[in-house]
């Protein structure tokens, strides 16, 4: 790419900023609402154990990498894949991570967006106050959504608007400036949730659930959970990273950036997961409840706790904070592209992005009821979608980055961007060459049921 070019590309205020954004990325409804019920569904501390391991040796090395491909490309995932596959004398056909992930990043939203659209109703119902009913009730009273394709068009519309209005305002002043609000908000949230965790709930057993290491509780479906869910909570294979990094300044240190952001993203499922079981063992629920957990099983722990009130507002207005920072990075990647390939002002490409994600979403959300009966492949349309792009577009675009970074690029150039001790260097470089390839394709097997 021209230096003109780079020149002329949006850049982070710092360091501080791409930290927050990208972690922001990373934090989203997996950390809030899939850890736990994972956790939950897995032995707790078992799990807890396995995925530690797999973040830091899956997981960041493969943000790294990520990261680096979008601040060397120095554009779109698609236009950043184009320079580098040039630049080693590869063929273009490379720029297919960059179509993948901004496809599935496409995707992901439009169904992303009607499961946050469910956070804003319960967020809603939590600011009414939730109504001390039976167990049935609540599990009735999230059917009873599902069946209202009014209400899910009307929230998933709202939430597509709030991140829209967000990347309309540019990289400094729209995306860099909520996360510089949203993230601090979020963690001071957590920690106050877990603060009233100690006092009015039951944390020692939360603590014990999740940190009493039993590896002889570790079995073969626990370690797959683990893997899979260290993979995806990083955004990692949806451009999101790749596009971040390239409005990143040469002189950030991309190794202490990864870590860093690995850390924050594992801290708040970790934090999320004591809020959460801390008030789910003091009610004596069940912290197995899978899917359910923050919708159906927490409900019915703050209709019946002290202050249950105030504390379910919070922990509703956490999750929508968590959502709605993720989704901001969804949308950045085809921003990126249709300003590049097609020279759109960003608010022609916001307009036009968001409007085929809405109108997608609205498919999504009738799918729940009066579309219910239109299956592909045998799955309905939220499920499909789900499949596709969280179980076969992100692995295979996470299998091609750890390819291409490890195979395909000149070493001195991913030693130039990377920037650490050699002998580490030599570690991160056979980790992502040989051992990321691998754990990835052994994910997707399992993921596809040919190993399990």
């Amino acid at each position: 790419m021209s230096e003109q070019a780079q020149t002329a590309r949006a850049h982070w205020s710092g360091r501080w900023a791409f930290f927050l954004v990208t972690v922001g990325s990373a934090v989203g409804l997996g950390n809030i609402w899939k850890f736990p019920y994972m956790t939950g569904s897995n032995g707790g501390s078992a799990f807890v154990l396995v995925y530690l391991c797999c973040i830091l040796g899956i997981g960041v090395p493969l943000l790294m990498a990520e990261s680096m491909l979008g601040r060397r490309g120095q554009g779109s995932p698609v236009g950043s894949m184009r320079v580098l596959a040039d630049e080693a004398g590869a063929t273009r056909l490379w720029q297919v991570i960059g179509y993948i992930g901004i496809v599935g990043a496409f995707l992901i939203l439009s169904f992303y967006s009607v499961v946050a659209g469910w956070v804003l109703d319960y967020t809603w119902q939590a600011a009414e106050g939730f109504k001390a009913l039976p167990k049935e009730a609540f599990a009735e009273a999230f059917g009873a959504l599902l069946a209202s394709p009014g209400r899910l068009i009307f929230w998933h519309t709202v939430f597509m608007a709030m991140s829209a209005l967000v990347v309309l305002g540019g990289v400094t002043g729209g995306i860099e400036r909520a996360n510089k609000i949203m993230m601090p908000a979020l963690f001071g949230i957590l920690v106050f949730l877990v603060g009233y965790g100690a006092v009015a709930a039951d944390l020692p057993a939360a603590w014990r659930f999740l940190f009493h290491f039993d590896p002889s509780a570790i079995n073969r479906s626990v370690l797959f959970a683990a893997m899979g869910h260290a993979f995806f909570t990083l955004s990692l294979g949806m451009g999101a990273i790749i596009t971040y990094g390239s409005y990143l300044e040469r002189d950030v240190s991309i190794p202490r950036t990864g870590l860093a952001i690995a850390g924050a993203d594992t801290l708040v499922a970790l934090l999320a997961g004591l809020a959460i079981f801390s008030i789910v063992f003091a009610q004596g629920l069940e912290p197995a409840a899978g899917p359910g957990l923050i919708l159906q099983t927490l409900p019915l722990a703050f209709s019946q706790m002290p202050g249950g009130h105030a504390v379910g507002l919070l922990f509703f207005v956490l999750v929508v904070f968590a959502a709605w920072t993720s989704a901001i990075s969804l949308l950045e990647p085809g921003v990126s592209l249709l300003n590049e390939r097609f020279d759109m002002g960003r608010k022609q490409a916001v307009v036009v992005l968001c409007s085929g994600v809405w109108l997608l979403g609205i498919a999504v959300a009738l799918s729940f009821n009066d579309w219910s009966g239109f299956t592909l492949f045998g799955l309905g349309l939220f499920d499909f979608l789900d499949t596709l792009t969280t179980k076969i577009m992100m692995p295979l675009a996470g299998l091609l980055i750890a390819l291409f970074a490890g195979w395909t690029m000149k070493r001195a150039h991913v030693f130039d961007e990377i920037r650490m001790g050699s002998r580490v260097f030599v570690l991160w470089y056979n980790v992502v060459r040989y051992l990321s390839p691998v754990a990835i394709v052994i994910i997707f097997l399992n993921v596809v049921g040919v190993i399990g």
